[in-house]
């Protein structure tokens, strides 16, 4: 494959040695276009019919874009349809402007200005390709050739535009694209834009829409800011234009080549939600906008109910989303490393005793509650997860906070599990096994009867007596003990029978919910020798909480394979 490449030129860069775009930072949002029903609507195996394009275009209106592309009514009777129905319907709301996209050719344009009529503002998109490649292989033809077309299309676009708004109540706006820009030599598609500046009579009060497009990406996004840059610059007429982007995806590097874009003087963008398009798709708007929001920047756009949009997306263009897919995708907030697990937890925890105003958790650049999403799905368990992941899920899930000595012990549970499975286990299958490990250990040593009352010790101490009756070893003893407390009372019953050799290490104790049906639990440690070993109980009293947890670490560390004493 190594001497394929040979038959590959690398693409010539333009010289701009005094760049000034790296310096400069992103702190305003663009003006945004969608043309998800153009651009993305011509790149779908299906093509959405009009009750799709009607439902997709209400969404855009939603997320609040306020430019959108809604065809190429010359194209097809489909496309023709939608926009009447948009006009017809009176869907189009007030403060958004309808994009239409058209060839430079006169019978495309007069079928487009027939599309339009009836609407209120109104944005004329048209283009014609500029490139060196282009020139010579598709159109035959030089400079002069293409620069006679781009003239033809704006003369005839500014006459019907100047003729339909003496009739009408209508507001048209021009949008002139230089089509396959990177890919045209920097100073001719300068001189071309401020050609057809002129032909369209636009000044600094009435702009004009001059569309830089990334037609397909040739080069590093570096150099695409570079060519926009130096455009900019050798334009004379750059006062009446306001530049706009419109990135494709060819190098998997759209969204940095928009970024880069913005800040060599792109002032508009367009592109698609998810990067819909030809190819490998345009610029990823809802990528683009949450980078901003992800700075601190509004971006002016609305995806704070992610898992709608996704679904008329996905309804709709009958393509979907993939799970890595950014701020996006069903995996995109779900750590599943160990490591990433523990600080995720150590982010939420910190946030939480500290009273931050910023989001400050590692891992997760953005609050996934910002876009509709839950805490829940953020730590999923498999055999890679870390100790502090099991532990997270029972937090966040069900509401057990385990002790940090304890996190290994239960990973390790998981692990295992996780292990024989052989494939990533649920939040509930996770809770299984703590009910399975902690809840449900009652051998060898089963807590039938119990009662704990208090007793006068003489001198002003008071006494804990703890009676009960004890099942091992298929039957029933009495057991009987008085301590400081219930727990060494308990202890102590404990060692009436034979039980001496465990030493209490740690506790902790907490309600699973709140209200008049909350319950305690209890997370006891022992040790017996060199062993440690936990043990949960849970119950209404907290003192039979901890009881029940003493003998839940008995009989784990016996199930074990420890001989009983």
């Amino acid at each position: 494959m190594h001497r394929s490449c040979k038959k590959y030129k690398a693409f010539p860069p333009p010289s701009l040695p005094d760049r000034t775009w790296p310096d400069k930072r992103l702190t305003k949002a663009p003006l945004w276009c969608s043309v998800d029903l153009r651009d993305g609507n011509q790149a779908l195996v299906n093509p959405m019919n009009l009750e799709q394009k009607l439902q997709f275009f209400q969404m855009l209106c939603k997320i609040g874009f306020k430019e959108i592309e809604v065809g190429f009514p010359s194209a097809s009777d489909t496309e023709y349809e939608t926009l009447r129905a948009l006009i017809d319907q009176e869907l189009i709301p007030e403060d958004v402007t309808i994009q239409v996209l058209v060839q430079a050719r006169e019978h495309l344009i007069l079928k487009t200005f027939e599309a339009i009529k009836g609407a209120k503002n109104v944005i004329v998109h048209f283009y014609n390709s500029t490139s060196e490649l282009q020139r010579r292989v598709v159109f035959h033809t030089d400079v002069a050739g293409v620069t006679g077309i781009a003239l033809e299309g704006a003369r005839l676009i500014r006459r019907l535009s100047e003729e339909l708004m003496a009739r009408e109540d209508v507001n048209i706006r021009y949008e002139y694209s230089p089509e396959s820009f990177s890919g045209t030599e920097t100073e001719y598609a300068a001189a071309i834009c401020d050609r057809v500046l002129e032909a369209l009579g636009a000044t600094s009060d009435r702009k004009a829409i001059i569309n830089l497009p990334g037609t397909v990406e040739l080069s590093t996004p570096n150099v695409y800011a570079d060519q926009i840059e130096l455009c900019l610059r050798r334009m004379k007429r750059r006062d009446c234009a306001l530049i706009s982007l419109h990135p494709h995806n060819d190098r998997g590097t759209g969204t940095a080549a928009a970024e880069l874009g913005l800040l060599a003087g792109g002032e508009r963008l367009e592109g698609t939600l998810f990067g819909n398009g030809e190819r490998t798709g345009n610029a990823d708007i809802m990528n683009l906008a949450m980078n901003l929001y992800a700075q601190g920047v509004d971006p002016g756009l609305n995806f704070s109910n992610m898992r709608h949009i996704r679904q008329v997306y996905e309804e709709c263009t009958q393509m979907k989303v993939p799970p890595r897919h950014p701020y996006a995708g069903d995996l995109v907030f779900t750590a599943f490393s160990g490591s990433h697990q523990d600080a995720i937890q150590k982010g939420v925890d910190y946030m939480a005793a500290h009273g931050s105003p910023y989001w400050e958790v590692p891992y997760l650049p953005i609050d996934p509650a910002d876009l509709g999403r839950q805490y829940e799905p953020i730590i999923r368990i498999n055999s890679q997860s870390g100790k502090g992941g099991a532990a997270f899920v029972m937090r966040q899930s069900f509401g057990y906070q385990l002790p940090r000595a304890m996190h290994p012990e239960f990973g390790a549970l998981i692990k295992e599990e996780c292990g024989r499975a052989g494939r990533e286990i649920s939040a509930q299958e996770v809770f299984a096994v703590f009910k399975r490990e902690y809840l449900d250990i009652h051998r060898p040593y089963n807590l039938l009867t119990y009662k704990i009352f208090a007793e006068d010790g003489g001198k002003g101490r008071v006494l804990v007596d703890f009676e009960g009756s004890l099942r091992f070893d298929h039957h029933t003893q009495p057991i009987s003990g008085k301590g400081n407390g219930p727990i060494d009372a308990f202890f102590n019953a404990l060692r009436s029978v034979g039980i001496p050799r465990y030493e209490f290490v740690s506790y902790s104790e907490h309600a699973v919910s709140g209200g008049a049906d909350s319950r305690a639990v209890s997370y006891i440690q022992l040790r017996c020798g060199e062993e440690t070993v936990f043990g949960v109980g849970m119950d209404d009293n907290i003192s039979i909480a901890s009881i029940k947890g003493i003998l839940c670490a008995i009989n784990r560390h016996q199930r074990k394979g420890a001989k009983s004493p």
